[in-house]
């Protein structure tokens, strides 16, 4: 039986989708930059429906996070099996690339090798008993070529070393921004399925095949395979970077990024993971009428995603928690039914670990609550519940102590610009606040224990899109904080946090 599923497939910043079947089962890893844990993996029986089971990087000694920038740490993933283990090679932004591996895709994860190869994007293909690395020869190796390309090496899988010659085997189809290459070995082609046009809004996906791995390679007459550059239903932008998969009937899919442009044809929720269905034309591998689709079919019946909720009476923390360059545990602990949280680095800061604990926002609309113990003890405390995209582009609502007096403040942040949407005094005791969004706007509440909500103001989405702020490559993340001007002993305690 065929059934309908809509995209996204994984909703909220889940971009740059790499995708591997083992039997029955797939895998799926994305894109997280400069967050941690990095690289989610997600896991599927259907490819419809998505539980993410792990985080591949969970221990600072892994990768170098504490030195990622906003929209820089890892980039790209591709995910692949072969004899029993899983790898994973990817971009640390500004240092090169890297592979990890694990058996279990559950368990632990290695520490990072790095590569020989340059360039951004690495994939890996493991064929006639060696792994070849493919990736984007834009880095120190651009002063070799005037034009960008595609490179690829024989390398080891255990030590990343290059064996043999680099060598460029495609420059593209003139689309620019030559990225995101794969290579697959099926049906005696090696068939180099790359991005062009820059991951906006003239993403697109295409296609080359060669009899041999090293080339020539020859374009698909279609290309491109996938763009929704000139989609008119206005329902799906910046589709590209894709994966190919087939499932064990034999049909094929492309998990590829796209964005659903609803904040004034623009996103707060960043790239997202989308499933499109994929045609066989003449040996070519070509989604269905060459775009993505907010509807489509498959053999699987789409589950609806119930949000996310939290107690805190596990010690452990949940999957899908994310905290900027890292987790400092002397700063961020949870026990006894609570999370705790005292003042470290700022949401502003470009360094250093914010006390900040967040998730993806799942959806345009969605409210997200908490309940807060929080006294301030000297003025510039403050905590709070808040949405944040960067650095520089925050929105929140929190009670905070100025001039000795505690208040319920609104601040919106958007790059140079900074309003305070509202004040007032702060009731006594436990606090609950409310982030609401939609497609045009967010709304704050906040509510004394025991007592209604009061509506304290709106902030417009379109300040705080992924489009608007300069080379974002993230997306939306709701979160608590605390932070402070001086070295406080505050401490704000939260004891639920929901997003639905």
């Amino acid at each position: 039986m065929r059934y309908k599923y809509l995209n996204p497939v994984i909703r909220g910043f889940n971009p740059d989708p790499s995708v591997c079947r083992v039997g029955n089962d797939y895998y799926l890893a994305t894109s997280t930059f400069e967050y941690f844990p990095a690289i989610p993996i997600y896991h599927s029986t259907d490819l419809i429906n998505w539980e993410h089971i792990a985080n591949a990087v969970t221990r600072p000694s892994q990768l170098p996070l504490s030195e990622a920038e906003a929209s820089g740490g890892v980039w790209a993933p591709t995910i692949r099996y072969n004899d029993g283990v899983f790898y994973i090679i990817a971009t640390f932004s500004g240092k090169g690339n890297f592979i990890i591996s694990a058996a279990d895709p559950r368990g632990k994860w290695s520490d990072a090798v790095w590569t020989d190869m340059d360039g951004i994007d690495p994939s890996i293909l493991f064929d006639g008993g060696k792994m070849y690395c493919c990736a984007n020869d834009c880095g120190s190796r651009s002063k070799l070529y005037k034009t960008e390309g595609i490179s690829l090496a024989e390398m080891n899988p255990k030590t990343g070393k290059v064996i043999g010659e680099i060598k460029r085997v495609w420059e593209g189809t003139g689309g620019g921004w030559l990225e995101a290459p794969h290579i697959y070995h099926i049906g005696g082609w090696y068939y180099l399925l790359a991005a062009e046009g820059g991951t906006g809004e003239n993403h697109t996906a295409v296609l080359a095949r060669s009899r041999s791995i090293w080339g020539e390679y020859e374009p698909c007459p279609h290309n491109p395979i996938l763009t929704n550059r000139n989609d008119t239903t206005k329902q799906i932008s910046c589709a590209g970077h894709a994966d190919l998969i087939e499932s064990p009937s034999g049909d094929w899919y492309m998990a590829h990024l796209a964005a659903r442009p609803y904040v004034s044809g623009k996103t707060t929720l960043g790239r997202e993971t989308f499933l499109s269905p994929v045609n066989r034309i003449d040996g070519w591998f070509i989604a269905e009428n060459n775009r993505a689709r907010i509807e489509n079919e498959a053999n699987a019946e789409q589950r609806i995603s119930k949000g996310f909720a939290c107690d805190f009476q596990s010690a452990d923390w949940e999957m899908p928690w994310l905290f900027v360059r890292g987790r400092n545990d002397d700063y961020i602990k949870r026990s006894n039914g609570a999370m705790t949280l005292r003042p470290n680095a700022k949401l502003t800061d470009k360094r250093g670990f914010p006390s900040m604990a967040a998730v993806r926002q799942p959806d345009f609309e969605c409210a997200a609550e908490i309940e807060l113990e929080f006294t301030p003890n000297e003025n510039g405390d403050e905590a709070g519940l808040c949405v944040y995209l960067s650095p520089n582009n925050i929105y929140s609502v929190a009670k905070k102590r100025e001039n000795g007096a505690d208040y319920i403040v609104v601040t919106a942040r958007a790059d140079d610009f900074v309003k305070e949407v509202y004040r007032a005094e702060a009731p006594k005791g436990k606090i609950k606040f409310k982030i609401k969004s939609d497609t045009e706007k967010y709304e704050f509440y906040y509510a004394a224990d025991g007592g209604e909500y009061i509506s304290t103001g709106t902030a417009s989405a379109k300040f705080i899109t992924t489009d608007i702020a300069e080379r974002c490559f993230t997306g939306v993340l709701v979160g608590v904080y605390v932070q402070s001007d001086t070295k406080t002993t505050a401490a704000a305690k939260i004891t639920r946090f929901a997003v639905e």
